[in-house]
């Protein structure tokens, strides 16, 4: 207890300014050149959720409010130095306390008293280890963490709750990555069933704070303006309407009778009934796999079944897509998504001169590729690509561009509805051109040579698409 009249360790919420008042690090506005065009964003502009959000580098230990978050392993005895700190502020009555919870799984989140602590109640829950090969099971763990700590909060009629960083160093969860979900839980969240929240605090320490002044405007943009300028810079994927991770091989849609189709009557006889027996996916066997492949082999399968193997060596490709890191491929920025076309369909923008094909491994660049694309591709889409100053080591092989044509689903190809091949040379007319007629089908329609940034705008508006500095600089020169 502090002696009477000295001044309090402990911090207030309510004298913290908030995220939709905090000025950024170098103290300078930023100024936006864009138009008033109308403009999607996942994560538009909420003045309201901004009030809630604290963007805090301290000891989370340290804050007066309901309830913060301790991080902890299984057993809830990890000497971390949140958990540390937690411990010797709230005193020896925390530990007796955690005893009787036993433990904690991955994912959960656990409710304490906050004993000598200002906060009332402590949540402890227990982040992912992570590791590379499992990486979909830890993205899934890890917002089940913000979930259910978000989750108790509301349950207890919580106030304020202040957030720590939940994996830590330890359990070697990549902190870009683990910001993204942390950010877009408690959004969705908020967005969801945050009336009765009025604070969420995240706490940081000095190594995190540059990661979460970069990445919260694209989650809690503090303007109309700084949403246009975030929109280009959201990740592709972005879970689903709570934030959790979607993994579309593992969703599941439930008919009410598979193999039926849908009829006006609901009159229905015991004859068509019948007729349907054997005929859905659960009454259909596999034959044998070995004489399927020899038949693959020589050439003699169904359209269907052909199809059918199609399918299966996209989704082994998409897995390992999911399970690698490519974060040195994401890191050249050659593939990224923008706004829309004046069709309302997604524009994604291939930039050439940023693929060093002689330095990079090819096949990460095409499971990067698959892992980007995969759940672009499921509704109508446009590609632009910038041919602008690429040079030898910068052409893809047609070999390359063959396999790729070959290996992606079917739905990239119906969905594909054009792609611009911006500032073109005559040599790479010519490769597009024998390469749409004789390798690949049903392309050579959805290529449009663009000379011009000009004609391009004829499509996409400037304001719906990123477009890189040397490109404008070239187009303007040129």
């Amino acid at each position: 207890m502090d002696p009477l009249g000295a001044r309090s360790q402990f911090v207030e919420v309510q004298t913290l300014s908030t995220w939709e008042w905090q000025p950024d690090p170098e103290g300078e506005e930023k100024e936006y050149n864009f138009s008033q065009q109308a403009f999607l964003s996942p994560f538009p502009y909420r003045e309201d959720i901004n009030r809630k959000i604290v963007l805090y580098n301290g000891n989370v230990a340290l804050l007066n409010c309901t309830a913060i978050v301790n991080t902890s392993n299984e057993t809830l005895t990890d000497k971390n130095p949140i958990s540390e700190s937690i411990h010797a502020y709230a005193g020896p009555e925390l530990r007796d306390e955690m005893l009787k919870l036993k433990g904690c799984r991955t994912g959960e989140a656990k409710m304490t008293k906050g004993f000598n602590l200002a906060a009332r109640f402590i949540i402890h829950t227990v982040g992912p280890k992570y590791k590379t090969k499992y990486r979909t099971a830890a993205e899934n763990s890890l917002y089940n963490c913000y979930r259910n700590v978000m989750q108790l909060a509301k349950e207890q009629a919580m106030a304020s709750v202040a957030v720590c960083v939940v994996s830590t160093t330890k359990r070697g969860y990549p902190l870009e990555d683990a910001t993204h979900i942390a950010l877009r839980t408690v959004r969705r969240f908020l967005e969801n069933y945050g009336e009765s929240i009025e604070t969420v605090v995240f706490a940081v320490t000095d190594t995190e704070e540059p990661t979460y002044r970069k990445l919260l405007p694209l989650y809690y943009p503090r303007s109309e303006e700084e949403e246009r300028a975030s929109l280009p810079l959201i990740p592709t994927d972005i879970g689903n309407s709570e934030g959790e991770p979607v993994v579309p091989e593992r969703q599941i849609r439930i008919a009410e009778k598979p193999g039926c189709l849908e009829v006006d009557s609901e009159a229905e006889t015991l004859d068509s009934d019948l007729g349907q027996v054997g005929t859905h996916a659960f009454s259909r066997m596999e034959g044998d796999v070995d004489k399927q492949r020899k038949l693959i082999l020589q050439g003699q399968l169904s359209d269907a079944t052909m199809q059918k193997q199609h399918q299966r060596n996209y989704n082994r490709w998409l897995c390992r897509a999911r399970a690698e890191d490519l974060s040195d491929i994401a890191a050249l920025k050659a593939l990224y998504q923008t706004g829309v076309d004046m069709c309302g369909r997604t524009v994604m923008v291939l930039v050439g001169r940023n693929i060093p094909v002689t330095l990079i491994a090819m096949e990460k660049a095409l499971l990067y590729f698959i892992h980007v694309m995969d759940h672009i591709t499921v509704k109508e889409y446009v590609m632009v690509y910038f041919h602008t100053l690429t040079g030898e080591h910068n052409h893809l092989d047609s070999e390359f561009l063959k396999k790729l044509h070959e290996i992606v689903d079917t739905k990239f190809k119906n969905n594909l509805r054009a792609f611009y091949f911006v500032h073109p040379s005559f040599r790479s007319k010519v490769s597009t051109w024998f390469f749409t007629t004789f390798s690949v089908s049903g392309m050579k329609q959805k290529v449009h040579h663009v000379e011009t940034l000009q004609q391009l705008f004829t499509c996409i508006l400037p304001e719906q698409i990123d477009i890189p500095p040397f490109v404008l600089e070239y187009d303007a020169r040129v």
